[in-house]
């Protein structure tokens, strides 16, 4: 039986020597620097994922818009949404082969400059057609952007910072979304057709700060390594994990595990989509990576996320402009409960807040379901009122969950076969999101409040398979989580070299109170 993820942060030497290091992010110049730079070359990438779902809903209460495109409802409003993700599965088996033939920095910025294109046309729409067009290719350009981003977070930040980090990077989806929200409340009273054109191509913004940004960000280490570049990797983890020491003993046992690991794993695997299937290990991380992309789509939040409007008709909230004051103020309080759930990764262990999240969820939309429903048959306006309730108490719970999405499956997939396991992730994000946005106006139409009770089914669903399928992962690094999958076959490389610097450490500090940041007794390279 393989061990937990407990058992292996205890036993692992390289986290002894991570622990001794007591200087916080803030008081490291390099690595403060690193984190500012990621900051726009990387984040801003999930915000141009949640710009685009929260102006879409903004437009919908922009008379304008609406007149322009002759008020789509229905199968035609489905399509115009859904755009958006069916463009991202068209990239499914592009993106793994851009990051890891080319590296993770150059697939944002083919990403960014995609979506670049993707919001000239929007902007420039004279029609339906040219309008769903531009929504493709902007769907197109997000996967290459977020599988990019996402691997250079988490393979570049010190692992203390690693998850709150990697958190942040899918809830700045609600930075964009909040952006959206105010350019469209600020456009609403506009009445020509710059009222929907300009918050179109202010979504442009975050993919201008990555093209910009991203070269002061250095390539992955893990990348550069399996490039045969090592010495340039050493650099790097240097420079940002230990401040310029060369002979700071965690780097070089960090170095040691990375360069070993993801030897022994290009060795072992043919780097081929079949990789996914050939161990039991692997097939239950494509399994996880699968159920976390569909899951993170399938909870209820696609209502709202791009159909807030026709919610609030349903419930007897029509007025347009209160409509896109209740949208901002629902970005606002999402980006707040957002980060608040970032922050939790530091403390909580994943299946905690996994299942905290989803049990959550699954209470408060059954009650949403049920204040719908007395809506419906009484047009009681305290049980609307109780809905807007719902919807707000529903997102904290959401949020709680959302930061592990990227975090997680960066997590659970070796370096080998990492890029395969966020594309599938982004398959069945897209996938799930592209049918939902395609099948909820319909839904909402036709069976109004009765369209919830599926998702109040399959949140129970979703609960069970996080419960019986998602281990622990919190505490162990990157390469030292494949044991909780592979067992004693897990390719784990380093451990020699963690072990005698972690004994020499603790011989030399074995008469020092509290353990300080190594010495220089580690000059002689063992790297």
């Amino acid at each position: 039986m393989a061990p937990n993820a407990q058992q292996i942060a205890k036993e692992s030497h390289v986290n002894h020597l991570l622990a001794h290091d007591k200087t916080p992010w803030y008081n490291k110049p390099n690595l403060r620097l690193l984190y500012i730079m990621l900051l726009p070359a990387c984040l801003g990438v999930e915000m141009t994922s949640g710009y685009d779902g929260s102006v879409l809903n903004g437009l919908q209460s922009v008379q304008p818009w609406l007149n322009y495109f002759h008020n789509p409802n229905g199968a035609l409003l489905g399509i115009m949404s859904a755009a958006f993700s069916i463009g991202g599965v068209f990239a499914f088996p592009f993106v793994p082969f851009c990051n890891d033939r080319w590296g993770r920095k150059s697939s944002v910025i083919i990403g960014s400059a995609i979506i670049a294109v993707g919001v000239v046309i929007q902007t420039a729409s004279i029609n339906i057609g040219m309008f769903i067009a531009s929504r493709l290719i902007l769907g197109l350009g997000i996967p290459f952007a977020i599988g990019g981003a996402s691997q250079l977070i988490a393979e570049l930040t010190y692992p203390k910072e690693r998850a709150v980090l990697t958190g942040l990077f899918n809830i700045s989806y609600y930075a964009g979304a909040t952006l959206a929200a105010g350019v469209t409340l600020g456009t609403f009273f506009w009445t020509n057709d710059w009222s929907w054109r300009l918050p179109s191509l202010l979504q442009i913004a975050p993919s201008c700060l990555q093209l910009i940004f991203i070269w002061f960000i250095p390539e992955s280490p893990r990348f550069l390594i399996a490039k045969g570049k090592g010495e340039q990797a050493f650099d790097i983890l240097v420079k940002y994990h230990a401040e310029g020491n060369r002979d700071d003993a965690f780097v070089k046992a960090e170095y040691a595990e990375i360069e070993q690991t993801i030897r022994l794993e290009l060795e072992a695997n043919k780097r081929g989509w079949l990789d996914l299937l050939r161990t039991p290990g692997n097939r239950k991380r494509s399994f996880i990576a699968a159920c976390v992309g569909l899951f993170s789509q399938w909870s209820g939040n696609g209502i709202v996320s791009y159909y807030l409007a026709k919610v609030l008709n349903s419930v007897g909230i029509t007025d347009k402009k209160t409509q896109n004051i209740l949208n901002l103020g629902l970005m606002i309080w999402n980006l707040i409960t957002g980060i608040n759930g970032s922050i939790w990764c530091r403390v909580l262990n994943r299946r905690t807040q996994y299942l905290f999240s989803y049990t959550g969820m699954l209470v408060v939309f059954i009650c949403w379901t049920i204040a719908s429903a007395n809506f419906a048959q009484t047009g009681n306006l305290q049980a609307g009122g109780a809905v807007v309730g719902m919807i707000f108490l529903y997102y904290p719970m959401y949020n709680t969950m959302m930061p592990l999405t990227y975090n997680y499956v960066v997590e659970i997939f070796p370096y080998s076969t990492r890029a395969k396991g966020i594309a599938i992730t982004q398959l069945l994000t897209r996938a799930g999101s592209g049918f939902n946005q395609f099948v909820n106006p319909i839904g909402l139409q036709n069976i109004t409040w009765k369209f919830y009770v599926f998702y109040d089914c399959w949140l129970f669903v979703e609960t069970s398979v996080i419960y019986f399928f998602y281990p622990e992962t919190r505490g162990p690094t990157l390469e030292e989580l494949a044991v909780i999958f592979d067992g004693p076959n897990a390719y784990l490389g380093g451990q020699d070299v963690g072990a005698a610097l972690d004994d020499e450490y603790d011989k030399e500090h074995s008469s020092v109170e509290e353990l300080e940041k190594p010495s220089a007794a580690y000059v002689e390279n063992r790297v």
